[in-house]
């Protein structure tokens, strides 16, 4: 895959910081790492701290590791891994040979616990958890010290190898940094830092039972891999005295700098894994990459592309300060790029019959219309028939001037093809009007008719006898509400948009969109963007996925 240009951004905090450590000699080369935990799908906001931290290794000349933070095995899944590698290879970004894992420094994280009992500096505790919410306190409240606090070195370091060797159920005892109870900052007040888990480890098996906590790990972790820059989202920046607590206390050269920038939040979306896994599990969407859901796989299936995503990222910025970005931001950066680069294509999604009737019966003509109306993207070929379907909206028996579609004896021009006039409709037992009997004008295929007659609308259409059967899914935002995660009147559950997705079943499509490739995106003519899906659909059956409509409606809504 080739790697994105580095995005032209201009300086923010980050990069100021950077640039200064360059210079002043902290630094000679950059080493950031994107650290995700694999429990879940990486989502939108996930995007934003990828970009930014291979972005910055980029702009920089540095490396940026790819590290599963994966402390957590009950919540971790080898599917989320191969998920995230695949997303973030999918955006356009690369890491130094395999990813890492946090898991691979177990047995030194191990030796950096010892080493905190050791210097009197980490304890087993026995205290309940519901001890241990007591004894910690609370933001007005300094917290007491647990009566095993003091235990000796060599009692914790025999409890502590009893603890990794199984010999104590779960929850039983910790092990806890030794720092102060009567911090301001509650990450101080004597964190746990290892507990006991009997679980199956993806990576280690069943080698251990005593499994490091994320604050302990996430420092640790960076310093072994040298990292220079550690960038992580606002709500680790009460954190941010833990990690550079736990790399003054042990012996280890490399001591990285954490730097807390504001997440990416997005009005009508919700991001926590822990809702987002809900959606799945409940049912309400089909799987993690359904096109409705916000994480990096649903976006790719429902026809976003990379550059589009790269792009919002960059331009939205980087902050000090948490705020919403509103979604039309990134629905304008998709169509921006698709408008751009995506083939041009006719499909009907509610068809009604025309038949033509001063033209050959039997006869296919080829014609030739652009795949792109700017762009040198070569052509494609349009069968032409006797019979052909419209969209059932474009004919009207009677409108006023301001339809400029079909109306019954006036003229409309067939995009890329002929003008034909709507002669008579047929309707079937209930008044429906099933076909319309049209006459074309042979002398009108790529210019206007001689006597000068003016033909204002241009409707599209396809082949009745030529045109494939599409199974088509119309998108639209997940949530009805702006907020939903801080409704205080109704879950976000409730808020749950029932018209996110339509399917229709009647479409029919120009045959060039079966030589599309999975996740191939078109512009289909006055319908929108979309995209072949990536897993329902075959040569023989397609299914299609509107990625988003040619204009902002939400916008209308608002208005």
């Amino acid at each position: 895959m080739a790697t994105p240009e580095a995005p032209s951004t201009p300086s923010n905090f980050i990069r100021q910081i950077i640039d200064k450590d360059l210079d002043s000699g902290k630094h000679s080369n950059i080493i950031t790492r994107f650290p995700p935990e694999p429990n879940g799908y990486l989502h939108v906001g996930h995007a934003k701290s990828i970009c930014l931290n291979f972005g910055i290794a980029q702009s920089f000349q540095g490396v940026c590791n790819l590290r599963f933070d994966d402390t957590n095995p009950e919540k971790e899944n080898p599917e989320y891994i191969q998920s995230i590698r695949n997303d973030v290879e999918w955006l356009g970004f690369q890491w130094p040979g395999e990813p890492k894992f946090a898991s691979n420094y177990f047995d030194q994280l191990h030796g950096y616990a010892l080493e905190l009992i050791k210097s009197g500096k980490a304890y087993v505790c026995e205290l309940t958890p519901e001890q241990a919410r007591e004894y910690r306190g609370n933001l007005k409240e300094p917290g007491k010290e647990s009566p095993y606090r003091n235990r000796s070195v060599e009692e914790n370091l025999d409890l502590f190898e009893r603890m990794k060797n199984g010999e104590f159920e779960e929850g039983k005892m910790v092990l806890r940094a030794k720092i102060d109870m009567a911090s301001p900052n509650m990450n101080m007040r004597d964190p746990i830092i290892y507990r006991i888990r009997f679980a199956e480890h993806h990576q280690t098996g069943d080698k251990w039972c005593v499994y490091p906590m994320y604050d302990f790990t996430h420092p640790i972790s960076d310093a072994l891999e040298g990292i220079t820059h550690s960038l992580c989202t606002l709500e680790f920046e009460d954190h941010r005295p833990l990690y550079d607590w736990l790399l003054d206390n042990i012996s280890i050269d490399c001591h990285p700098q954490q730097i807390e920038f504001a997440r990416l939040q997005l009005n009508y979306t919700v991001t926590s894994k822990r809702k987002l896994k809900q959606l799945v599990d409940e049912g309400h969407v089909t799987a993690w990459n359904d096109p409705r859901m916000p994480t990096i796989s649903g976006m790719r299936r429902r026809g976003y592309t990379p550059t589009a995503i790269r792009k919002f990222c960059d331009s939205i910025g980087v902050a000090k300060a948490n705020s919403t970005v509103d979604v039309a931001m990134l629905e304008a950066a998709i169509r921006d790029d698709l408008n751009d680069n995506a083939p041009r294509a006719m499909c009907v999604l509610n068809p009604l019959k025309i038949t033509i009737q001063n033209y050959p019966e039997g006869q296919v003509e080829q014609l030739s219309a652009p795949l792109h109306p700017q762009k040198e993207m070569g052509e494609r070929t349009l069968p032409f028939t006797r019979e052909i379907f419209i969209d059932k909206e474009d004919f009207r028996e009677e409108a006023n001037k301001k339809f400029k579609r079909l109306v019954l004896g006036k003229e409309v021009r067939l995009r890329n093809a002929y003008v034909i006039r709507a002669d008579e409709v047929i309707k079937d037992e209930n008044g429906e009007v099933v076909e319309i009997i049209c006459t074309y004008d042979a002398d009108t295929l790529g210019k206007n008719p001689e006597d000068g007659r003016k033909v204002k609308g241009v409707i599209h259409w396809v082949s009745a006898t030529e045109s494939l059967p599409a199974e088509v899914r119309l998108y639209d935002r997940l949530f009805l509400d702006e907020n939903p995660d801080g409704n205080k009147e109704k879950s976000f559950l409730e808020l749950i948009n029932p018209d996110a997705l339509t399917v229709v079943k009647t479409a029919r499509v120009e045959p060039s969109v079966a030589e599309g490739q999975p996740e191939q995106g078109y512009q289909f003519e006055r319908e929108g963007y979309f995209c072949i899906d990536s897993e329902d659909s075959k040569p023989d059956q397609l299914v299609l996925n509107k990625t988003i409509g040619l204009r902002d409606t939400w916008a209308k809504i608002g208005d």
